[in-house]
């Protein structure tokens, strides 16, 4: 399956759900135009009591449809926005790139890959037990987690659901994403 964008969704408000659009704009350097979570330093309530002027390094979240299939498995009712990310997408392994790989979304938005999302207890507020849910472990023990993997917009540009993702990977060695 070509990897493509399944849904895309943005939320003016710190909400935790996203409402799904029909397009969304991606800004350079910003995130995505109308979002909460759009500017160049952090905007994550509980990241600008620890440092307002941090860099941004969660301008965009995007989280593969495949989850929701897996948490449907598991009894859990989860819809593109509802996890609160930016883009939902379809036949790409987003968990096992490596930071600064890139995402072409679309005929031109470009998206920078520089971590994890770290699962927090809004997903336990949104659906009891979502948060251990999203949760594993590997071979080795250590933490899986699998709420999705956040970016920075490298060059702007309009996605739409369908659009298609190509994914370039960065210079090896390639680094592991971890929780950011």
């Amino acid at each position: 399956m070509d990897a493509s964008v399944a849904a895309v969704s943005r939320s003016p408000t710190h909400s935790f759900s996203k409402s799904n659009r029909l397009s969304i704009r991606l800004v350079a350097g910003l995130g995505i135009e109308g979002d909460a979570h759009a500017g160049a330093t952090v905007k994550h309530r509980s990241r600008v009591k620890i440092d307002p002027t941090q860099a941004n390094l969660r301008q965009i979240h995007l989280i593969q449809g495949e989850l929701f299939d897996e948490l449907a498995a598991k009894g859990f009712s989860v819809a593109p926005g509802d996890m609160g990310e930016n883009v939902t997408t379809r036949g790409i392994d987003l968990l096992a790139l490596p930071v600064s790989t890139r995402l072409h979304l679309g005929a031109s938005a470009v998206v920078e890959l520089t971590g994890l999302r770290n699962p927090c207890v809004q997903l336990d507020r949104f659906r009891r037990g979502l948060m251990s849910a999203v949760l594993d472990r590997d071979g080795g023990g250590q933490v899986v987690r699998k709420a999705g993997v956040m970016g920075i917009v490298v060059t702007g540009g309009d996605v739409h659901p369908g659009d298609p993702i190509a994914v370039v990977l960065p210079p090896e060695p390639h680094r592991r994403l971890e929780r950011v």
